[in-house]
């Protein structure tokens, strides 16, 4: 999937992971090994990642972690990166000392310790109960655990929980099938609340046979059981450590069935060499971080690099299985040629994520347009906003998935037939009430087709998409007509101007106003006001010009660090997440660049807690990557980017048709004075993606104070 790349030899000296307490060396894993998979693990309410430590493959199936809802709860199987509520924590497994002498329960009450955690990408450690040393690693679909006891101990145990996820859930059957050996199956639980009724089968073994095995049902242990169903409840195996100290376990999934769990398992890890195993995993991330190079005089920062962009790469991940099997959205079996993806946290991702999975990666991305076309035409006929395994949440708002799939065609994936992806945005855009598995996508849309107006962060979101439609009928399906009609609907963010009060608003259903502070959904006014980000030159005239724009840019930039409810800069939130480039937009790059520096100096660290917010599924990620590389993609189904200085001194990425470099970036002199595209001078914050998909070089002069004109005169585009 990855083509081999050959790795700066400046990035392979020295390779190391900076863990919580201190560092450890990794010289064989790369740039596998430069990343900090504890980065973002803890925090306090919404300045948390919301991430998991453990190991996962690049879009593979499994992440085999701790869960980051409950250190106690175990190694479980599935978890979102960066998904901001519990959820998933499937078929968790633990090593215990000893024999098992009373239940499990519901594991968080054995109060297990998991402590001393480091990890890099493919592989994690980590002490359990201060004495046994658990090490986990993947393949895309499959899991892999080496245990080893301590000298002295006699026996010890294995624990596997199959009613017992992150959530309260009341389906789940497991099966001991043989003294090394178990099966079975759980459903979903919830996630914000919302019931994700999927169902998840697998099929796990030891390298040796136990001793002793048996099953729990609530308080209830039962030696020698070999059947356990409904919540609470799982397996155990115990070994005779006299005969080694080391136990290994394997455990393959599927989202289909128990027999394709086996055959993934079969077909991905058919030995007990975990060595070996986790050495492909790290290979396979090296491959994939390979596509960028990065160069600089800051160890750590490239660290933070890697590891966010490691995060980029985790989703969406595979749901189908190694037969092409998987489950869909109707809950019927489906056969792809393909690969079939899942874990869509769109209104997140189509901001960064996905214009980052096209460059780098266009297989990959035309195939999860691919998986949003299937997931449409099997739930309902329209396209969803945030799907967990084959499940439609309805999580958040606004209709992301047109704009994402009008991203991806943008930024060169484009690896399948647009016509039927149009169609599919022509009923969520003009039907309203159409559904996908019973959510009603565009909530409001009548009286937004028939009045302009909705409520007001609600309908800045379908404004986007709406433009975003526009562009892809013009450029993916040449249908001229139809880009016309779309872009009319995404000028109605005009309808939400209040000159009385300077800013966007609701309206109520009679035209008049609402108060200032409603409908603004995880954010305020102060920052969606800026959510047009393909008409900036209309927004900033009709506040009076360039001059007012500067100065209720400089007014929102007095802190980074907002909650839903603070009127200034959320830096660890999507619908503020664009906003320091606008300053590109009155003329300022130099005010862009010092507010993306002290963005990435004050709000970002590779410490445990060093993020601003969720991660959201790479969307984070993506951001850093994109920020610390001087390009962001700030216009919905367009493809180009509105430039800044790059905090890199070079940076190479590897793009299907040829090189893009990037060169003369810095950590202090953060200001561009100049720049050369191709060596010719380039004097506009905005460059095409067409100019670069085939390979470019970009050569940034810079200064430690502003200086000069550099995007001053002809600024980025707007599109009234």
């Amino acid at each position: 999937m990855f083509k081999t790349l050959k790795i700066a030899a400046v990035l392979l000296a020295g390779s190391q992971l900076l863990a919580a307490g201190g560092a450890y060396a990794q010289p064989d894993a790369g740039l596998a090994g430069k990343v900090n998979t504890l980065t973002g693990t803890e925090g306090a309410g919404l300045t948390s990642g919301y991430l998991y430590p453990g190991a996962t493959y690049p879009f593979g199936m499994v992440q085999f972690t701790p869960t980051y809802f409950s250190k106690r709860g175990g190694f479980v199987i599935n978890q979102l990166s960066g998904g901001g509520c519990a959820h998933m924590g499937n078929f968790p497994t633990v090593p215990l000392p000893g024999r098992l002498d009373v239940s499990p329960g519901n594991i968080l009450d054995h109060r297990v310790d998991i402590s001393a955690e480091r990890g890099h990408a493919g592989y994690y450690e980590a002490t359990v109960e201060e004495r046994i040393g658990a090490q986990l690693t993947v393949t895309e679909r499959t899991g892999m655990a080496r245990y080893t006891y301590p000298e002295g101990d006699e026996f010890g145990t294995v624990i596997i929980g199959a009613g017992i996820a992150a959530t309260p859930i009341e389906q789940a059957a497991v099966v001991v099938t043989g003294p090394s050996s178990c099966e079975g199956y759980a459903e979903g639980g919830n996630f914000c609340g919302i019931r994700t009724p999927y169902k998840i089968y697998f099929v796990a073994e030891f390298d040796a046979p136990a001793a002793e095995t048996g099953i729990w049902k609530d308080d209830t242990l039962t030696p020698g059981g070999r059947f356990a169903e409904g919540s609470t409840s799982g397996v155990y195996f115990t070994f005779d450590l006299g005969k080694s100290r080391n136990v290994q376990y394997r455990i393959g999934v599927s989202y289909v069935s128990v027999e394709n769990a086996r055959e993934n398992l079969r077909a991905e890890n058919d030995t007990w060499d975990f060595t070996a195993v986790r050495s492909a995993a790290e290979a396979a991330w090296n491959r994939c971080l390979g596509l960028i190079e990065v160069e600089g005089t800051n160890p750590d920062r490239i660290g933070q690099f890697y590891t966010h962009l490691y995060r980029a790469l985790i989703h969406p991940n595979l749901c189908s299985d190694v037969n092409g099997e998987y489950m869909g959205a109707d809950f019927r079996v489906h056969k792809t040629r393909s690969r079939q993806y899942t874990s869509f946290s769109n209104w997140d991702t189509y901001r960064t994520q996905i214009q980052l999975l096209a460059m780098l990666t266009p297989d990959v991305a035309s195939d999860v347009v691919l998986s949003h076309r299937a997931f449409a035409e099997q739930s309902g006929g329209a396209y969803p906003r945030w799907v967990l395994a084959n499940i439609e949440t309805g999580v958040m708002q606004g209709d992301p998935t047109p704009i994402l799939i009008a991203n991806a065609w943008a930024f060169g994936a484009q690896d399948y037939d647009p016509y039927p992806l149009f169609r599919i945005m022509r009923v969520n855009a003009e039907v309203p009430g159409a559904t996908s598995q019973g959510v009603e996508e565009r909530p409001g849309l009548r009286q937004y087709l028939e009045k302009g107006y909705w409520n007001a962060s609600e309908q800045l979101e379908y404004t986007s998409a709406d433009f975003a439609i526009g562009q892809f009928a013009l450029h993916a399906v040449g249908d001229e007509f139809a880009s016309w009609r779309y872009f009319g609907y995404a000028r109605s963010w005009r309808n939400l101007y209040n000159p009385e009060t300077g800013w966007l608003q609701s309206r109520n259903a009679d035209g008049s106003w609402k108060s200032l502070g409603e409908d603004w959904r995880e954010s305020t006014y102060k920052n969606y006001f800026w959510m047009v980000p393909y008409d900036l030159g209309g927004l900033i005239e009709t506040i009076g010009g360039k001059a007012a724009a500067e100065k209720r840019l400089d007014e929102f930039f007095v802190r980074l660090d907002a909650g839903y409810g603070d009127e200034w800069f959320a830096s660890g939130n999507e619908p503020s997440f664009h906003i320091p480039w606008i300053y590109n937009w009155v003329g300022r790059p130099d005010k862009a660049a010092k507010v993306i520096n002290r963005t990435l100096n004050e709000q970002y660290s590779s410490a445990i807690d060093g993020l601003p917010g969720n991660d959201d599924l790479g969307t984070m990620g993506a951001w850093y990557v994109f920020a610390c590389s001087g390009l962001y993609p700030m216009i919905p189904g367009v493809g180009g980017f509105t430039l800044n200085t790059p905090i890199f001194e070079r940076v190479t990425m590897h793009l299907k048709h040829g090189d893009l470099t990037i060169t003369g970036g810095s950590e202090t002199k953060i200001y561009t004075t100049g720049l050369k595209v191709n060596g010719r001078a380039h004097d506009r914050a905005w460059i095409d993606w067409k100019e670069l998909s085939d390979g470019a070089t970009l050569e940034f002069t810079t200064s430690a104070k502003p200086a000069g004109r550099w995007g001053q005169s002809e600024l980025p585009p707007s599109y009234e």
